[in-house]
């Protein structure tokens, strides 16, 4: 008697994925908030939303911002302040001021300011 083999069925399965906005500004570029005006400079990048649910859910649900799209860690300041930002794309506009950015951290990451950008450190290149 020969049994013969029985192939399983292939099972096709759509599974929509959210739509993914690539980065539009690099790490080193001098960025401004779209409602705040703050000013800061892009030190890393999230490609979607990776902070906690609670920190998502503080902002309000008025002004909360998708989660699929990059987030951006700034070295920020204010009129009053340096500080670590958290913002999404959506936020964020090209600073045309161009001048540097006072936060005390710059000089770890960055080398320097040249045409409006800031240069990462060798080290933290990847």
């Amino acid at each position: 008697m020969t049994q013969s083999a029985q192939r399983p069925e292939t099972l096709s399965v759509t599974v929509e994925m959210p739509l993914v906005e690539s980065a539009r500004f690099a790490p080193g570029e001098i960025v401004r908030h779209r409602l705040f005006g703050f000013r800061g400079v892009i030190f890393d990048i999230d490609p979607v939303f990776a902070n906690s649910e609670d920190w998502y859910q503080s902002i309000p649900e008025a002004m909360r911002p998708a989660k699929e799209q990059p987030f951006y860690h700034l070295l920020a300041e204010n009129d009053d302040s340096s500080y670590i930002a958290y913002v999404s794309q959506q936020n964020l506009v090209a600073d045309a001021d161009g001048g540097p950015v006072d936060h005390p951290q710059i000089g770890e990451m960055f080398e320097g300011l040249a045409d409006g950008r800031y240069r990462l450190r060798p080290r933290l290149r990847h």
